[in-house]
């Protein structure tokens, strides 16, 4: 039997933050390779919206819900898994990335970054595990390039909330090993989403310049690319891989463009 392939067909998918960006471009790529993928978003437009992107139909299911918000996030995972009668696969998309400077940052700040980069992303990832330790399946967590390297100004709450991730994903490979159920994560470069777009922006269009210049592939990345990762560590010719965090940043890690 051939196991190397992409595949997913009957495989049950949460992404959570899946309404956009890299998060939309994994749900996409999953229901691409024939999975049920639940998509989620803060709001039922948004999550509306998300699912008619993709083309609708009766793979695609509906989870609205504020991930940094307990009630909300309690109830979007209770109905996937009562929608799908478990879940195979759970990637933990769902994330903020404000800039602030150490002199300026509040309480308000740390509570709200850690709420979800970290807060939400373990309590996202505990309530699926007993449906994944019945499926001896796999989470995948989206954290950041920036959870290894510290080199984009104003970003320390940023850094040791994805830091945070990459700790959490390897002591949950660890202890849920003897399950058969592995956890790994993809540290994601600069990426054209909407975010990087914003942030443009407000750098007077010159991020984009800057980006191709110091990432030695000379260009910004793609969120297919990382929806290809995240398939990679998902898929079954991955079975020995847990505890990982593979990164998809152009080269950065290995030496940026001076």
């Amino acid at each position: 039997m051939n196991t190397f392939n992409l595949n997913f067909e009957g495989k049950r998918v949460l992404v959570t933050g899946s309404t956009m960006g890299i998060g939309h471009a994994i749900a996409g790529a999953f229901h691409g390779a024939g999975a049920h993928v639940a998509i989620n978003g803060r709001t039922r437009k948004s999550v509306a919206n998300a699912i008619d992107a993709l083309g609708g139909g009766d793979r695609l299911f509906a989870a609205s819900g504020d991930f940094s918000q307990n009630v909300e996030r309690t109830a979007a995972i209770s109905s996937v898994l009562a929608a799908f009668g478990g879940l195979d696969i759970l990637v933990v998309n769902a994330g903020r990335g404000d800039e602030v400077t150490i002199d300026a940052m509040t309480l308000a700040d740390w509570d709200a970054m850690i709420g979800l980069n970290i807060k939400a992303a373990f309590f996202a990832s505990q309530a699926c595990v007993p449906a994944l330790r019945q499926s001896r399946g796999c989470i995948v967590h989206v954290a950041s390039v920036l959870s290894l390297i510290a080199t984009a100004p104003n970003s320390i709450l940023y850094c040791i909330s994805k830091s945070a991730m990459v700790q959490m994903t390897r002591s949950m490979a660890v202890e849920l090993a003897p399950y058969g159920v592995r956890v790994n994560a993809i540290a994601p470069g600069f990426m054209d989403t909407p975010m990087i777009a914003h942030d443009n922006e407000q750098a007077d269009n010159q991020l984009y310049d800057y980006i191709n210049y110091t990432v030695p592939l000379g260009r910004i990345g793609q969120p297919d690319e990382c929806a290809g990762a995240v398939l990679y560590l998902a898929a079954p010719f991955a079975g020995f891989t847990t505890g990982s965090v593979l990164v998809v940043d152009g080269g950065i890690m290995a030496g940026r463009r001076i």
